[in-house]
């Protein structure tokens, strides 16, 4: 009797003990959180961006309890809408495109400014990238006047660029051109089979996209931009920047050699509201790490701590901030994004 009283004794603190650590915060935090990063096109460079970041967070998952997802999306525009609304929690996104939101301009002119977008840090630069069919006799910008043109897909930061690059020079993309509205990823595909012109691509570089559409049966092109279109979007706006395209990575292209243009970059987002855990978390796996994720992709082989605190307009999530200070970055962070 005594046994069996001294065993529902057990049983009972037993019991007690579990429920209560059930409440205890390091339970409780032992639960994964999955969070998803939205990107662009998978032939594209905002795809194994993603990729890259969940790689190196998701190898410490069991110490962050954080899982990091990736999702192809439409682009710039579909990635801060769905940031703002709260189907992800961050999103890939062009500059120039975060600097529209933050300010309501263009896509978010009736919504006005988006004060909930949050930025964290920036990456590789994006190259405005024009290609043409040799035989359509568009060998620099002003011939694209009057052909049928691929400027992407409403809501990609491709489409924008095209219409200020168009702007610029001086031709009505609505009149001028024959403008195409597809996924810049479907673009080799219609240049190789004669269905279009040319098309742009903002990118960075290299390109799967970019190298199919160059190694076809189809002869193409690199269409230059001149100084005369770069230098007054330039002086407009300060997220864009003068750039090259390198015509190593694509030995199919008629040029010889590297082509002019202009490039945004692309930065890394998220809302307000995100907890600042998971941001600080997701940041300093990023920075500490740097050395690895610069071997994820070509296009990062450029990439500082230091560069990658440029192109910012939304101010920085207080999740990174907190990294930045521990680590020092906070000095390279101009006052207008802390807030």
């Amino acid at each position: 009797m005594k046994r069996f009283k001294l065993g529902m004794l057990v049983g009972i603190i037993s019991i007690c003990f579990l429920a209560v650590g059930m409440m205890t915060p390091g339970a409780a935090s032992a639960k994964i959180t999955f969070v998803t990063i939205g990107t662009g096109g998978v032939t594209g460079v905002y795809y194994p961006t993603g990729g890259a970041i969940s790689k190196i967070v998701n190898k410490k998952a069991k110490q962050y309890h954080l899982k990091v997802t990736v999702e192809s999306t439409g682009g710039s525009v579909f990635n801060i809408n769905a940031i703002l609304s709260g189907d992800l929690e961050f999103g890939i996104v062009e500059s120039s495109r975060q600097y529209d939101a933050w300010h309501g301009q263009k896509e978010w002119a009736k919504k006005g400014p988006q004060k909930a977008l949050r930025s964290i840090c920036s990456f590789h630069p994006e190259s405005v990238t024009i290609i043409a069919g040799d035989d359509t006799g568009i060998k620099t910008f002003v011939d694209l006047k009057g052909k049928h043109i691929n400027i992407g897909n409403p809501g990609s930061g491709t489409r924008g660029e095209a219409i200020d690059l168009l702007t610029q020079a001086g031709i009505d993309w609505k009149k001028d051109i024959k403008a195409e509205g597809m996924k810049a990823v479907e673009s080799a595909q219609m240049l190789q089979d004669g269905r279009i012109d040319a098309f742009f691509y903002t990118v960075g570089h290299p390109n799967g996209s970019i190298k199919e559409a160059t190694s076809g049966k189809r002869k193409v092109r690199f269409v230059p931009v001149p100084d005369s279109i770069i230098m007054p979007l330039i002086k407009k706006h300060s997220y864009f920047a003068k750039a090259f395209i390198p015509v190593k990575f694509y030995p199919g292209a008629a040029n010889k050699k590297d082509v002019p243009t202009i490039a945004v970059k692309a930065t890394f987002c998220t809302n307000k509201k995100v907890p600042a855990w998971v941001v600080y978390d997701i940041t300093k796996e990023i920075f500490d790490n740097l050395e690895t994720f610069k071997k994820l992709h070509p296009a990062f082989g450029v990439l500082t701590k230091q560069n990658m605190l440029t192109g910012l307009t939304a101010p920085i999530h207080p999740g990174a901030l907190k990294y930045y200070k521990e680590s020092g970055l906070i000095k390279y962070i101009p006052k207008s994004l802390i807030k």
